[in-house]
């Protein structure tokens, strides 16, 4: 089995419950924490989520007042992406996830690049910048993402109860990435419970969304004396600076896994598989 970021939980969890149908396992970028909030999880990878933007705008030090340019107008005129929608200031925030990857920096850039046109003597965003910006924080290719996002931290009374938008909470905390601030950051791999009003694909799944994030009551994903016990050959790349599995909650379920092989490296970020396979 090989498990790249969600699939590690799956395998973790394989492990945990199935290891008898297992003959080895490898995860990339995907072992979760085996107990506590999903809070825990999300304070680390708001903060790498920080470095990332610290990192990105020092390279391109003339996004950070591109973004200030392109954030002010959106707070006081309507600007619509192509599917009809209007943008909003938290929602272009979101491109941010693209810092998750190893050629996110450049792909931004390129996006924040040439944002603005004029139209009949007043500067507006063009309309290519609103195509690609929408691409990438629509989730009409893949819903199911959006929805079931923070219930792979859900364990019931192992993780504290209902999720209750853990995402949401932990950014209220953190002043530099609300939408408010004057250059605010941008966001990685969180769900916010505003996109499924502000997201025509997810809209009609805001009831089922609200009810997964109210439920208290789901069981334990994983088995920490089954995987104290494991048999199973196991390896997992770990990757130092990744923006959306903490290598902190990684390190410590590899210690608790018997026989677990780590690579721990900070050559990758989170889609090292896909841009480096075959190596690893």
């Amino acid at each position: 089995m090989l498990g790249q970021s969600y699939g590690g939980f799956l395998a973790t969890a394989y492990l945990s419950r199935a290891p008898q149908g297992l003959r080895e396992v490898l995860i990339t970028a995907g072992l979760p924490a085996l107990s506590g909030p999903p809070d825990d999880a999300y304070r680390l990878t708001f903060a790498q989520t920080a470095r990332r933007n610290a990192e990105y705008f020092a390279r391109y030090p003339m996004d950070g007042a591109t973004l200030r340019d392109v954030v002010a107008p959106l707070r006081g005129t309507e600007e619509l992406l192509p599917t009809g929608e209007a943008l909003s200031v938290r929602r272009l925030l979101q491109v941010g996830i693209q810092l998750g990857g190893s050629t996110g920096f450049d792909g931004l850039h390129h996006l924040f690049e040439a944002p603005f046109t004029t139209v009949r003597g007043e500067r507006r965003l063009r309309e290519r910048f609103l195509r690609e910006v929408g691409g990438i924080v629509s989730f009409a290719a893949n819903p199911l993402y959006a929805v079931m996002h923070e219930t792979i931290y859900a364990q019931g009374e192992v993780s504290g109860g209902a999720t209750a938008w853990a995402a949401q909470r932990v950014r209220d905390s953190l002043p530099e990435f609300s939408p408010e601030a004057d250059r605010p950051l941008l966001t990685g791999e969180h769900i916010f419970p505003w996109q499924f009003a502000e997201d025509p694909a997810l809209v009609p799944l805001r009831g089922a969304a609200e009810l997964l994030a109210a439920k208290d009551d789901f069981t334990p994903l994983y088995d920490p004396e089954a995987l104290a016990a494991n048999e199973v050959p196991v390896a997992a790349a770990i990757y130092h600076d990744d923006m959306f599995v903490p290598r902190e909650l990684s390190l410590a379920t590899a210690e608790s896994v018997a026989g677990l092989r780590k690579l721990v490296t900070s050559e990758y970020q989170h889609n090292g598989i896909r841009v480096d396979g075959y190596r690893i």
